[in-house]
């Protein structure tokens, strides 16, 4: 795995999410029944997993979300942005 790849955790833990980041390349994610909602946020797109990732953060989190940078996600998944609309998901590009 590429060094400093679970540096985009940091915005998951902004957004509420209860990681511990162990070393640069292992995570600890803690589950709490969905205790506590995530928080929406503006961010930026690292890379197309980490993009991916903080995409589902976005839409699993009360409020709105701003993700910039998604070329790097529109590098992977072509009109995800279209495919999740259609399955009831509220992304809009501006």
């Amino acid at each position: 795995m590429f060094e400093s790849r679970l540096f985009f955790v940091d915005k998951l833990i902004d957004m509420g999410a209860k990681i511990i980041l162990c070393d640069p390349h292992r995570a600890t994610v803690i589950g709490l029944n969905r205790e506590n909602n995530l928080r929406a946020t503006t961010m930026t797109s690292p890379d197309i997993r980490a993009g991916v990732s903080l995409l589902i953060a976005a839409l699993s989190a009360d409020g709105t979300s701003y993700i910039h940078n998604i070329e790097q996600i529109d590098r992977g998944y072509q009109n995800i942005d279209l495919r999740l609309n259609k399955i009831g998901a509220k992304i809009k590009r501006i």
